[in-house]
This record gives structure tokens, sequence and C-alpha cells, in this order.
């Protein structure tokens, strides 16, 4: 019995920035329905079962719109830690579409959120070991949103932890989560992890990062995400 249709959907793509390089390091794929509609539109019509498939093929898909558009820098892609025990192809079919696409492996970021990683942490690292002998990154998202970050640090070592943007906005003005976030900033450092602030919107907001030493962001005050698309970058002056 065939498998029933995905809903369309297409890409949007936002672009995480180095300010001291200014210029863009990577961009992420965010997932919009086939006329731009908000990723809620599409998820919502994938069912419970499906959404690993949904998880898969979607990824293969932004690497092609990806590389149709160009792409000259790394690629972050959303992925379903789960999916690895649920499908012998989740990752190995995402390589193979960068490699059908001309994208080296070393360009991909694969991002996944606290809530999602498995409870095996162990588990986890020892079944991405192989790919990221080969190049492959991966990003926790949304870190410090959840209760397991530090003892995931512990467990698993991410090329790249991405700063909730709870923790992120008004920072300026919130002593407490100056204080978490500079933690979190050095046990990366320790640890030789990339930090990635998401979520920026405000100067106020860039400044202080920017006054700890840190230098990638992803936010609207740099750009928003762009249907099908690129988008231009504004770096603070």
């Amino acid at each position: 019995m065939d498998a029933p249709p995905l809903p369309a959907f297409s890409y949007a793509f936002q672009p995480i920035v180095n300010v001291a390089a200014r210029e863009v390091y990577s961009v992420e794929a965010l997932v919009r329905g086939a006329g731009g509609e908000p990723a809620w539109h599409v998820l919502r019509q994938v069912s419970a079962q499906d959404k690993y498939r949904f998880d898969q093929d979607s990824r293969a898909a932004a690497i092609a719109l990806a590389a149709r558009l160009g792409l000259p820098h790394h690629l972050n892609l959303n992925f379903l830690p789960k999916g690895l025990f649920a499908s012998p192809t989740a990752i190995t079919s995402t390589l193979e579409a960068a490699r059908r696409h001309g994208i080296s492996i070393e360009c991909l970021v694969l991002e996944v959120t606290e809530d999602e990683v498995v409870d095996d942490q162990a588990q986890f690292a020892e079944q991405l070991h192989e790919y990221r002998s080969q190049g492959l990154k991966v990003a926790i998202d949304d870190f410090g949103a959840g209760y397991s970050g530090l003892n995931l640090l512990a467990e698993f070592q991410p090329d790249q932890v991405k700063i909730d943007m709870k923790l992120v906005r008004g920072i300026e003005r919130h002593g407490p989560r100056q204080a978490i976030v500079r933690a979190i900033a050095q046990v990366c450092a320790d640890l030789g992890i990339d930090v990635i602030v998401e979520g920026i919107e405000s100067l106020g907001e860039y400044q202080w990062f920017a006054d700890q030493g840190i230098a990638l962001f992803q936010g609207y005050l740099f750009a928003k995400p762009r249907f099908e698309g690129f988008p231009e970058v504004t770096y603070p002056a």
C-alpha cells in the first residue's frame, strides 16, 4: 500500500551572520507552505505516523532549493533525532541529497532542540559519530528553554549551541538572564562549542552579546526570512 502524499511545502531562508567578519556564516532552512504560508500551516497537515518521513523528505527538498539558489556557505537544517531510530536512512538520505546537488557534507548543520533529543544521549552521540567524522555538524537549538541542557552538554557535545530567544529578549535590562547566558557561554568556550544567539531584534540585545565577545547572530535585526531566497543582511554600525 502506497504511503499517503505529504502536504505541499517549500522553504524560507534566514541568515546566521558572523558580525566580526561581517559575513553570512550559514542560512537556516525554515519550512513554509507552497505559497509561503507559515510552518504551522504545513506541520498540522502531517500525521504523527508520517512526521519522520516528512522530516527526512523535507531536508532533501531544502538542500535542493538551497543548491538551486547557489548556496555559498553552511546550511542549517531541522532534524528530529528519534528519526535515527525510526528510519535507517534518516541521515544517509540527507547526505545523498547533498552529494547529488553538489553541496559538501561539511556545509551541513543538523539542528535539534533540547526536548527532542532522545533519552539515551550517549546512544544518540554514538549514532551520529560516523556522520560527524565525515564533517557533518550538529547544533542544539533553543538552548536554555528546557531542563536538560547541562546534562546534554555533559553527555553529548554539539558543534553549536543556539541560545533560546526567551533568554535573549531584553537581556540588556535583565541581570539574572545575563548571569545564565554568561555561564552558558563559558561552558561552551571550555568545550569548544560555537555559540549562536538567535532572535536578536534590537540594538540593545545585540550590543550586550557583542560585549561578551559573541560573534554569531540570527534575528530580525540582521535579516528576516525570505521565501525561496537568501535575504540581504543589514549589519549594525
